[in-house]
C-alpha cells in the first residue's frame, strides 16, 4: 500500500498509508531501524457508544498536506455515527517528535474518545521490548537498548485519559488495539517482549464548540532525553506544529523562482516534490531510494538504501532547485563510502555501511566485479554540476583525492582494447553487459573528472580522462548503433571470451546517451533512436505513459506486449519530456512536452506523492511509493522546461528572456567563471 503522506526531518521519518495508519517510524536514520516495521498503528474513534477504526470502509479519508509544508491536512468523516475530525500531523523540523492535533467538529456526538494504537518492534524486532506506564510523566514509555519512545497526549485530564499495554503475536494475542473496541482500556501498566500499547484521548471542548486533543510520539536515546521531550510537549504541543509549519513554508519558498506561464498544478507538484525528497534524505547525507516497507511482500527486502545512482540524480535535481546544502551532504557521504579502488558498490545503508546485494562476486566459475559502473560515473557527473552551481571549493578540495581522481582513474581504466566500457550490471540491476545508459553515464563522469583535473592544474590527468571519453564516444557509435534498424541498441551482451552480441530490446534507458552529454538531441542517430524508443514504449491504453522496456516483468500487469510493453514509469515518461525539451527549437515544439508533465501530475496521489510506476489500465500506484527518483525527475524536467522557455521566449523590446529563474542567473555566472578558469 502506498505511503500517502510521509513526514520527517532527516532523523525521524513517519509514513502514513492510504487508510491513515502509521506504518513506518524510522529513527535515528532515514531508512534504518524501522521501529514499526510496516505493522499498522491504528486510530480508533468512540462516539456515543459506537466504536470504529478510521481505516474501516465506512470512513471517508482525505489525506493532504498544508500548502508548501510537511504538515498534514487530514479530514476524517463518518456518517454512522455522524462525526468529522480534522487532523494535523507533523514531525518537528529540529526535534525528533511526531505531534498530532485532533479537532472534532461541532455536531459530532456527545461522547467522543480517540484511541491511538502503537505497534512497536524496536530496532525492527520485538524481542526484549518493554512498554510501561510512567505515572510521573503520565505517558507510555517503550524502550530497548539505546532506543526510547514516549507516547503521550493531552485530553480532558490534561494528559492521556486511559491506557493499556500488553502482549501481541503470542498465543493468539492480537494486541491492545482489541482492548479499545469497547471504548475502555484496561490500564495494564507494563509488559515485556512482543508488546504494544494503546492510549485514549478524550478531546475537551473549546470556545468554538470544537473539541481539541493532542497526541505525540517522541524519540530519544535514554530516559533523560525523552523526559525532557515529554515535559516540553506537555507544556505546549501546539508550538511544535506552528514552528514546523513556518519552517517548511520558508524552506519550500527559499528560491525566488520566476515560474512564468507554468500552470499552478505543476508548480504545486514541483514544490511538493522537493518537500517529499527532503523526507527521504538522512541527516548524515544519504539519499534513500524509498521507504515503503510493503515492497517486502514482493521482493523480501526494501528500497530503504542509498544507491549512488539514485542519490546522484536526486542531488542534481536539488542543486537545480537551489537546495545545495542537501546535495553537498550527499557528496560528503559519498566520500566516506567509495572503495579504495575508486568505485561504488551496489548500495549502502544510511549510516554508510554496505547494504544487501544480489550481485555476485563469482559467476560461472569466474570472478566478477559486482558493480553498476554508472553509479560511480554519476557521482562525478553530479558533483561537477554541483561545483558549477555553487563554486564549493572547500567541498571539492576534500573530495578531490578521495572521490574525483580515484573515480576518474577507475572509469578510465575500466575499458577494453576497443575503447568501450567493460561489462557491469545495468541501471535496472538485472543484466550483465555493456549498456547504453552506462556508457552515457561514464562519458559524463569522465568529462567531469577531466574538468576537475584541469581546474586543479593537473592537465595530464584532464587530457587522459578526456581522451578516454572521446574514444568511448567513437566506440559507442561503431559498436552500439544498428545500421539496419537505425537506432542504438540497449546493450552489448558479453560472453566469457569477451565477445559482443547486441541486445536490441527497446529500452527507455537509452536516454542516457543524451542525458549525460554524449550526443546532442539533434544528433541524427540519437534522434532516430529516441523517436523509435518512446513511440514503441508508449502504453496504448487510456492510461498511457512510457514503460521501462519491452516485456518488463517487474510487477507486470499485462502480457499484451504489443499494446502494453510494460507498466508506465514516471521516470521514463519524464525522460520523454526531457527529450522533447532538449530538441525543441520553437515555443510550439517545447509545448509538446507540457502534456507529459501534466500526465505525471494527474497520476500523483492527492497528497502529491509519486510512486515508481502505475497500473496501465487503472492508474493505481505500483511498487514503492513515494520513489525519490520519480520526484527528482519531475523537478529536473520542470526546471528544464522553464530554462528552455527562457531561451525561446524573448522580449521584443529589451531582447531579454521573458522568464528566467533567479538562481539560473547565478548559474550562468558560475559557468562563465568555470569556463574562464579552464582556459
Amino acid at each position: 500500500m502506498p505511503r500517502d503522506i510521509p513526514i520527517g526531518n532527516g532523523s525521524l521519518l513517519i509514513n502514513f498509508d492510504a487508510a491513515y495508519r502509521i506504518r513506518d517510524l524510522y529513527y535515528p536514520h532515514v531508512g534504518m531501524e524501522n521501529h514499526f516495521g510496516g505493522h499498522p498503528c491504528r486510530l480508533g474513534v468512540w462516539v456515543d457508544g459506537t466504536f470504529s477504526w478510521v481505516s474501516d470502509d465506512k470512513w471517508r479519508r482525505t489525506l493532504l498536506y498544508e500548502q508548501d509544508t510537511l504538515v498534514t491536512a487530514v479530514r476524517l468523516e463518518c456518517d454512522n455515527p455522524k462525526i468529522a475530525i480534522r487532523v494535523t500531523d507533523c514531525v518537528d523540523f529540529a526535534i525528533n517528535v511526531l505531534v498530532r492535533k485532533f479537532v472534532v467538529e461541532p455536531g459530532s456526538g456527545r461522547d467522543v474518545r480517540l484511541f491511538l494504537h502503537h505497534d512497536f518492534h524496536i530496532s525492527g524486532y520485538s524481542i526484549g521490548d518493554t512498554a510501561m506506564y510512567n505515572p510521573h510523566w503520565k505517558c507510555i514509555i517503550h524502550y530497548k537498548d539505546r532506543r526510547y519512545f514516549t507516547v503521550g497526549g493531552r485530553g480532558v485530564s490534561g494528559a492521556i485519559d486511559a491506557f493499556a499495554v500488553g502482549q501481541k503475536e503470542i498465543g493468539g494475542a492480537e494486541g491492545t488495539w482489541r482492548d479499545a473496541e469497547d471504548g475502555e482500556l484496561s490500564g495494564n501498566p507494563i509488559a515485556q517482549g512482543a508488546v504494544d500499547s494503546t492510549i485514549a484521548i478524550y478531546p475537551p471542548g473549546d470556545s468554538n464548540g470544537e473539541r481539541v486533543g493532542y497526541a505525540w510520539v517522541g524519540c530519544g536515546r535514554d530516559m533523560d532525553e525523552i523526559e525532557l521531550l515529554q515535559k516540553r510537549l506537555a507544556e505546549d504541543a501546539e508550538l511544535f506544529i506552528k514552528r514546523t509549519r513556518d519552517y517548511w513554508n520558508l524552506w519550500a519558498n527559499k528560491e525566488r523562482t520566476d515560474f512564468g506561464p507554468m500552470p499552478q498544478p505543476l508548480i504545486d507538484l514541483y514544490k511538493r516534490s522537493l518537500l517529499i525528497i527532503r523526507t527521504q534524505v538522512d541527516a548524515d547525507g544519504g539519499i534513500l531510494a524509498a521507504n515503503d516497507t510493503d515492497i517486502q511482500e514482493f521482493a523480501g527486502d526494501t528500497y530503504s538504501y542509498v544507491w549512488p545512482r539514485d542519490g546522484s540524480l536526486v542531488a542534481f535535481a536539488l542543486d537545480e532547485a537551489g537546495r545545495h546544502e542537501l546535495a553537498n551532504h550527499f557528496f560528503q557521504y559519498c566520500g566516506e563510502t567509495i572503495s579504495k579502488s575508486g568505485y561504488f558498490l551496489h548500495k549502502y545503508n544510511a549510516d554508510g555501511t554496505l547494504a544487501s546485494s544480489w550481485h555476485p562476486l563469482f559467476h560461472n566459475g569466474r570472478p566478477r566485479l559486482p558493480i553498476q559502473e554508472d553509479e560511480t560515473a554519476l557521482v562525478l557527473w553530479s558533483l561537477w554540476h554541483h561545483f558549477q552551481m555553487t563554486r564549493s571549493i572547500e567541498t571539492v578540495r576534500e573530495l578531490y583525492n578521495r572521490v574525483i581522481i580515484p573515480g576518474g582513474n577507475f572509469l578510465a581504466s575500466y575499458v577494453d582494447d576497443r575503447g568501450i566500457c567493460k561489462a557491469s550490471y545495468d541501471l535496472w540491476e538485472e543484466r550483465w553487459g555493456v549498456h547504453a545508459y552506462t556508457v552515457g553515464a561514464v562519458y559524463g563522469g569522465l568529462k567531469a573528472a577531466a574538468n576537475f583535473a584541469n581546474a586543479f592544474g593537473e592537465t595530464d590527468d584532464g587530457t587522459r580522462f578526456d581522451a578516454v571519453a572521446e574514444r568511448l564516444k567513437l566506440s559507442v557509435r561503431a559498436q552500439m548503433f544498428d545500421l539496419q534498424k537505425q537506432r542504438f541498441v540497449r546493450m552489448l551482451a558479453v560472453d566469457d571470451r569477451h565477445n559482443f552480441s547486441r541486445d536490441e530490446t527497446v529500452d527507455a534507458a537509452i536516454f542516457g546517451l543524451l542525458q549525460f552529454g554524449m550526443f546532442p538531441a539533434d544528433d541524427p542517430q540519437l534522434s532516430s533512436t529516441l523517436d523509435a524508443v518512446f513511440d514503441r514504449l508508449w502504453c496504448k491504453t487510456q492510461v498511457g505513459g512510457v514503460a521501462r522496456y519491452e516485456n518488463d516483468y517487474y510487477h507486470q500487469v499485462s502480457h499484451d506486449i504489443e499494446n502494453v510493453p510494460g507498466n508506465p514509469w514516471f521516470i521514463c515518461t519524464l525522460w520523454k519530456a526531457r527529450y522533447l525539451i532538449a530538441k525543441a527549437k520553437t515555443s510550439e515544439q517545447l509545448a509538446e512536452a507540457l502534456p507529459l508533465l501534466h500526465w505525471v501530475q494527474e497520476r500523483a496521489l492527492p497528497s502529491g506523492v509519486l510512486a515508481e510506476q502505475v497500473n496501465p489500465y487503472n492508474d493505481q500506484p505500483l511498487s514503492v511509493s513515494p520513489l525519490t527518483w520519480s520526484h527528482a525527475e519531475f523537478v529536473t524536467a520542470f526546471l528544464a522546461y522553464l530554462d528552455k522557455l527562457s531561451t525561446l521566449e524573448i522580449c521584443p523590446t529589451c531582447r531579454r528572456p521573458k522568464y528566467m529563474r533567479e538562481h539560473l542567473r547565478l548559474q550562468d555566472q558560475h559557468e562563465a567563471a568555470a569556463a574562464h578558469a579552464l582556459t
